[in-house]
């Protein structure tokens, strides 16, 4: 067991921000067109976060074009840029999965001050 905690720490990113359900963050991944790469930011509210460790993940969702849209992001993935909170949510559950089924004002989250 040592031995894979010592390889998934090898690979884990150091410096990542405070993140918590309900907050609004901006997850900037690089990506690969042909034999070109940018930078592409994705802005929208954590709704889940599962595991630890080297597996741990977020799911983003925000609604673009009134289509809800939601993306699994792995934390310590290489072609994860930066992740930046733009505000915090007031929350009370783990998983804000109710919010799927919400349109317009009710799918916001209070913002904790």
């Amino acid at each position: 067991m040592d031995l894979v905690q010592m390889l998934s720490e090898k690979y884990m990113k150091p410096e990542l921000p405070v993140m918590n359900v309900g907050d609004t963050v901006r997850v900037t991944v690089r990506v690969k067109e042909g034999n070109r790469e940018r930078n592409q930011a994705f802005e929208g509210t954590i709704i889940a976060k599962k595991h630890g460790g080297i597996n741990e993940t977020i799911t983003v969702r925000r609604i673009s074009y009134n289509v809800g849209c939601e993306k699994v992001f792995p934390v310590h993935s290489p072609t994860i840029v930066s992740v930046e909170t733009v505000r915090k949510g007031k929350v009370r559950r783990a998983k804000l999965y109710y919010l799927r089924d919400r349109v317009g004002k009710k799918a916001k989250v209070k913002e904790k001050i």
